[in-house]
């Protein structure tokens, strides 16, 4: 097997990891220092959709990174109608992965910051025809 076939297979593996639905509503809210009903209040709103099992909320690393984003938005002064609204401004939100037509940089006055990855900013590439084509629009 050549370099690159395992290093892709690799890649595949930890991006099948972030989605596995590993930790419980008690193990996320110490996490991220807030009360488990305040993620339950956060999951009313919309803003994540825990996967369940025998009724209990399991979250995996990809809800986590939504999680602590919601909580820096939330610390920036946004309520949870505006968070929610503000959301919505991300197509990657309820998909997995970036669509086409978006690009990280890291220049703060082009983009919003990215929720994946903290220092990356998400911006529209300017390509008219790449967002004709996104399967988000459609």
């Amino acid at each position: 097997m050549t370099y690159s076939i395992i290093h892709s297979r690799i890649h595949f593996r930890l991006g099948e990891m972030t989605n596995l639905p590993l930790y419980t509503i008690g193990v996320v809210a110490e996490l991220l220092g807030v009360h488990p009903e305040t993620i339950r209040v956060w999951e009313r709103y919309g803003v994540i959709k825990p996967q369940r099992r025998s009724g209990r909320r399991f979250y995996s690393e990809t809800d986590l990174k939504k999680l602590q984003f919601v909580k820096r938005l939330i610390a920036d002064d946004l309520n949870l109608p505006a968070v929610c609204h503000y959301l919505r401004l991300y197509p990657c939100w309820q998909m997995d992965g970036c669509p086409g037509c978006m690009h990280g940089s890291r220049l703060v006055a082009c983009a919003k910051p990215c929720w994946r990855e903290e220092g990356i900013y998400c911006q529209v590439s300017g390509d008219e025809d790449t967002c004709l084509n996104c399967e988000f629009q459609k």
